[in-house]
């Protein structure tokens, strides 16, 4: 059923357009307001062209998906347990504060535990999510909208007019700090999950913050007081089962447009994988766990240029990627640490001047949080960094 409450065979639909212009199948596809998850209701065996993804040299789907089990065993981001930070036990706090630095420096991303989320809460906010997307058609197209100032919607591929191919993907996304949406506007099944939710995600960003910011030899408060914390949104992701894994990808290869990322993984099926070296890798989930990775524009924060020819990058903002898979959909929530860009903050973010010395020099230009991101945005997932249009 369309949007309009017609009756349709959407293979039929898609399957017919094979000549027409690929704007008029994207159009086709997002005017249904049913997202991936629709396609796959309808019972589709083949996918759309406009989510198959060409062949790259150095970049092959179907090589990947082959070689994801050997890569496991070869290299595993680190595990960070937070339950040793306690008041006046300095010596374990200083273990902890540098195995959180190193692992930002070394590889971008790592994993927390004992982070004080419940279990309880991060396994139903992966449930009301499945349950949301998992929804009939009519409920969820009711709140399906391409609009980027919204603090609440539901959309197919934010860049879907922009990148190169369709990703696999749906996603609800929600803003939730420094002001949420109104309660009416959030789906009622996802209302009282994602508040209490998203409160936790701002007690753990900050603490992550602090770390950093301690780590860097700076004060605790040093990152906080930039705002890095001030704002946050939950882009609820959700990856369907797809007939055809080996011609498309969940989420093309990107880095993050924010400070910091906060990501719960569904325990049961992992699709994450990141570019450590050159070479795909997984990241396998760890129950209970938390993955954080660096963003663009705390790398921007932390870098500069050394005796003009060193370049020091010391945060590593790292690309990464989902896959798809034949016969699971899968779940993840993502919290973007990224300054509020939606209420157009005019706060300007460069290398941190306590880090610089007199031989050192800015890697990339001052930008506000929103330019950065909604620049990110406007291009959309092109399989580059953001950060190289901002460079010195």
């Amino acid at each position: 059923m369309d949007s309009n409450g017609d009756n349709y065979d959407i293979s039929t639909r898609f399957e017919s357009n094979n000549n027409c212009d690929r704007i008029k199948e994207l159009k086709a596809f997002d005017e249904t307001k049913i997202g991936v998850r629709g396609l796959v209701d309808a019972g589709i065996k083949k996918i759309p062209r406009i989510f198959i993804s060409p062949p790259t040299d150095d970049d092959d789907i179907k090589k990947i998906l082959d070689s994801s089990v050997e890569s496991t065993k070869e290299f595993c981001i680190p595990v960070i347990d937070l339950g040793g930070i306690k008041e006046g036990d300095d010596r374990h706090c200083k273990i902890i504060i540098d195995q959180v630095i190193s692992a930002c420096e070394n590889f971008g991303f790592f994993q927390v535990v004992n982070h004080g989320v419940p279990k309880n809460i991060m396994d139903g906010m992966i449930e009301k999510v499945r349950m949301f997307h998992e929804q009939p058609n009519e409920v969820r197209s009711a709140f399906y909208k391409r609009n980027l100032a919204s603090k609440s919607s539901y959309v197919s591929n934010f860049d879907l007019f922009k990148a190169p191919t369709a990703n696999w993907r749906d996603t609800y996304y929600c803003s939730m700090a420094p002001t949420p949406p109104k309660p009416e506007d959030i789906p009622t099944i996802l209302r009282d999950t994602i508040k209490e939710y998203s409160d936790y995600m701002g007690k753990l960003g900050l603490k992550l913050f602090e770390l950093i910011s301690e780590g860097l030899g700076l004060k605790r408060n040093h990152l906080k007081d930039m705002e890095c914390a001030k704002g946050w949104a939950l882009l609820c992701h959700y990856y369907p089962e797809c007939p055809q894994p080996e011609l498309t990808i969940g989420i093309s290869k990107h880095s993050d447009a924010d400070f910091l990322t906060i990501l719960l993984q569904d325990n049961h099926v992992s699709s994450l994988q990141i570019l450590h070296k050159n070479q795909w890798v997984d990241v396998p989930p760890v129950d209970g766990a938390f993955i954080v990775n660096v963003g663009d524009l705390l790398q921007v924060s932390i870098s500069f240029y050394n005796n003009d020819i060193v370049s020091n990058d010391r945060l590593k903002s790292v690309e990464h990627r989902a896959l798809t898979n034949l016969k699971n959909p899968q779940v993840s929530v993502a919290c973007f640490f990224d300054g509020s860009y939606l209420e157009k903050p005019t706060r300007e973010y460069g290398p941190i001047k306590e880090l610089l010395t007199e031989i050192d020099r800015p890697k990339y230009r001052e930008t506000t949080s929103y330019e950065y991101v909604t620049h990110s945005y406007e291009i959309g997932l092109k399989g580059k960094s953001t950060l190289t249009m901002f460079k010195i």
